[in-house]
């Protein structure tokens, strides 16, 4: 992941001066443990700055507006009994090529700063902390002790103190090309990190960008370069202190990252907030989906692994059962036969009543006949309970092994984070199998009983919408609360899938050519994707109940018909 540098640092602030000086801050909302969202108002706009001090990702931009969820944080709740109501009347840097950034707190602009917020954009030393205006800590997002650093401990009540100031040279527009030159080439090395050992202020991605767009292979030796790429190479650096002078950016997605000096771009970006917020929330949305994915996968296996041992204990138990019959016809023919008992017999053969074919029935020799008929009525008697008592457990145990594959089928459709939406549909399946109790509740916010509506959405060759579930929650809201009266309903038959939902008009009749395209998106959205064909079903959504007290995703239906789903035909949207 690409780090936030002193350039795009400084290109976003200038942004954030520009268009935010001054502004009321109204609210706080912590979005999670390392992002605060700040609501700002000016005359003209109201929209949310985003402050993260994650220790990969810390940044500070305009970002989208947080969820309509309780803030069961401390630290946001802080932040707004301080600020609330006052007035954001300066961003600016700390000091030259230092990142850190000081938002200062006023009543009105002209006033004297009340509080400052310090946002450390610091790599894993990232912080945010709020001090009054003698510098005196209120809070801070990440508390520091002294046995975790002697150096700079970080707590409330302690006047703020300022990073480590920077000890290497400082690039300067006042800097001759000569002085540079010998600066960069005194230790003969590759000129990527030698560029980076000469001077502070620089990272790893913006001298890489400017190499490339010298002309320069990152790894080319200081010895090999000409004078005619040293100068390519310090107009490249010239022209970047000079939009950092200028505050003149030109903001770029590039085939690696992105970019603030337009050098490598593949694709312009309108502004500097849109640039950061895009990446970094995609970013960190795709560690999060990744982790989550595998969390998922693997709790889904484990339970699956011990319930379907589970029910093969009870398919056992009910196979010992069906020889209950069995025990009944000898104890029957046993009865019907005493007079051909010997005592002390330990096997006696009979013929059966009906098959007239013989049978040989173990006897206890201690017992007489009827002692021993009475033995295997109640054997036949005690496997007949039994098999009453497991079919029920048996039918719940499949129904469990049922909805849990069909879970793990709506986890296995999300294969790849590509929007929000994706996410979204991932942290909807954790809420509910923490809902169902197959997960502990980390203790995080989650989204309740909250579904999204970010279907896969398809249009038929005659052009009808078909919505399709990305998860259980969103099957049942699909066919529950979507569907209606002239709508079809499609499931793959018999099998976990998604439910899809093709939209009707009254009077609308769809071709067979419509039908066939929904039935090919059932089975693509089932267990059976990678099948040839797959039987699929579909209905009138009138058609389609929820049993009661079923997980959620389940359905049972009637007045089916049958079509043939081809997944191979499927474009995914």
């Amino acid at each position: 992941m690409q780090p936030v540098d002193y350039t795009t640092l400084t290109a976003a602030c200038s942004e954030l001066r520009a268009h935010w000086l001054p502004s009321r801050l109204e609210q706080v909302y912590q979005r999670d443990r390392y992002t605060i969202a700040v609501a700002l108002r000016t005359l003209k706009q109201r929209d949310w700055l985003e402050i993260s001090w994650h220790p990969q990702a810390a940044h500070i931009c305009i970002g989208e507006p947080p969820p309509r969820l309780p803030d069961t944080f401390t630290f946001s709740q802080q932040l707004v009994h301080q600020l609330g109501g006052l007035a954001l009347v300066e961003i600016q840097a700390i000091a030259p090529w230092e990142r850190v950034v000081n938002l200062q707190f006023a009543r009105r602009p002209g006033e004297e700063a009340l509080y400052h917020i310090y946002v450390e954009v610091m790599g894993k030393y990232s912080n945010v902390i709020l001090t009054d205006a003698n510098n005196m800590m209120i809070t801070a997002a990440h508390q520091v002790g002294q046995h975790q650093s002697s150096v700079r401990p970080i707590q409330t009540g302690q006047p703020y103190e300022t990073p480590p100031k920077l000890t290497g040279p400082v690039p300067s527009l006042n800097e001759s090309a000569q002085r540079w030159q010998e600066r960069v080439s005194l230790v003969p090395g590759a000129i990527k990190p030698q560029l980076l050992k000469s001077y502070s202020g620089l990272s790893s991605a913006l001298v890489e960008s400017m190499l490339i767009a010298a002309d320069l292979a990152p790894e080319t030796s200081t010895e090999q370069l000409q004078p005619e790429d040293w100068e390519r190479l310090f107009r490249r650096w010239q022209e970047w202190l000079q939009a950092l002078d200028l505050n003149k950016f030109q903001p770029a997605w590039t085939a690696k990252g992105y970019t603030v000096m337009g050098w490598g771009a593949v694709a312009p970006e309108k502004d500097i907030q849109t640039l950061v917020n895009r990446y970094y929330t995609d970013e960190l949305n795709q560690q999060v989906f990744s982790q989550l994915r595998h969390q998922l996968n693997q709790k889904l296996y484990t339970i699956l692994v011990k319930i379907r041992n589970k029910a093969q204990t009870f398919s056992q138990r009910l196979q010992q059962s069906e020889q209950a019959d069995e025990y009944r016809k000898k104890a029957d023919l046993l009865m019907s036969h005493l007079q051909k008992w010997q005592p002390g017999m330990t096997e006696i053969i009979l013929t059966d009543f009906e098959t007239e074919q013989p049978i040989a029935i173990a006897l206890l020799p201690d017992k007489n006949a009827v002692q021993n008929a009475q033995r295997l009525y109640k054997q036949h008697q005690k496997l007949k309970r039994a098999r009453s008592a497991v079919e029920p457990l048996l039918g719940d145990v499949n129904s469990e092994i049922n909805y849990l594959e069909q879970v793990e089928a709506a986890v296995a459709q999300i294969e790849n984070y590509q929007t929000a939406a994706d996410l979204q549909a991932l942290e909807e399946i954790r809420d509910e199998l923490i809902a169902q109790k197959y997960l502990e509740d980390p203790g995080y916010r989650s989204r309740g009983e909250t579904t999204s509506t970010n279907f896969h959405r398809y249009h038929t060759p005659s052009g009808f919408e078909v919505l399709i579930g990305r998860n259980n929650r969103q099957n049942d809201q699909l066919t529950f609360r979507v569907a209606g009266d002239y709508d079809l309903w499609f499931h793959a038959q018999e099998i976990p899938g998604s439910h899809v939902l093709l939209r009707l008009e009254p009077g609308a009749v769809p071709e067979s050519v419509d039908l066939q395209f929904v039935a090919n998106l059932a089975a693509y959205y089932s267990r059976g994707r990678q099948s040839d064909q797959v039987p699929v079903v579909y209905t009138q959504p009138k058609h389609v109940y929820k049993p009661k007290g079923a997980k959620p995703g389940i359905a049972i239906y009637k007045q089916e018909r049958i079509i043939w789903g081809q997944p191979q035909l499927v474009i995914s949207d």
